[in-house]
């Protein structure tokens, strides 16, 4: 018996087709789901990203899909803030082989958080960390190449 492949809707470039890989790659695109290290919702975040984006009830976050897109565009305005310089210093250069993109470096701070990501880059790669499912940051900046992610303006503390 041959077992299906899942693959998520195909949408392109655009910033949908970029969030909605993202949330793929995360949870398969459930909303309503936990991982086994606690993180929620379609974007798997974690209580503390969360608490930073001004939400403190995890569970209506869970239970509330407008919610967690919110906090999907506000966390993503954090890290372009928190990495403005570093996308303007190191998008269009290659690093182990491939081209760092603003989308790349976006979906990595996602998964490692913008301080990672920072040590990854100014390392030229170097210093790369994997997630607990063992996800790395060059994973990342690679399968998230070259989405626009124009439509996400960088913002300095921002909250829901």
């Amino acid at each position: 018996m041959q077992s299906a492949m899942v693959v998520p809707p195909f949408l392109g470039s655009s910033f949908v087709g970029f969030k909605e890989a993202l949330a793929f790659k995360e949870s398969q695109g459930d909303y309503f789901t936990i991982n086994t290290l606690g993180y929620l919702g379609k974007y798997q975040f974690g209580v503390g990203t969360l608490q930073l984006m001004g939400v403190y009830n995890a569970t209506k976050f869970l239970n509330d899909p407008t919610l967690q897109e919110k906090v999907f565009r506000t966390n993503l305005a954090r890290n372009k803030w928190i990495l403005r310089k570093d996308i303007q210093r190191f998008s269009g250069k290659r690093i182990k082989g491939i081209e760092i993109t603003e989308s790349g470096i976006l979906a990595a701070a996602h998964l490692a958080g913008p301080g990672n990501v920072k040590k990854f880059l100014r390392s030229y790669g170097e210093w790369d960390v994997e997630d607990a499912y063992g996800t790395s940051i060059f994973h990342y900046l690679e399968q998230f190449s070259g989405y626009d992610v124009s439509s996400i303006k960088a913002v300095r503390n921002p909250r829901i």
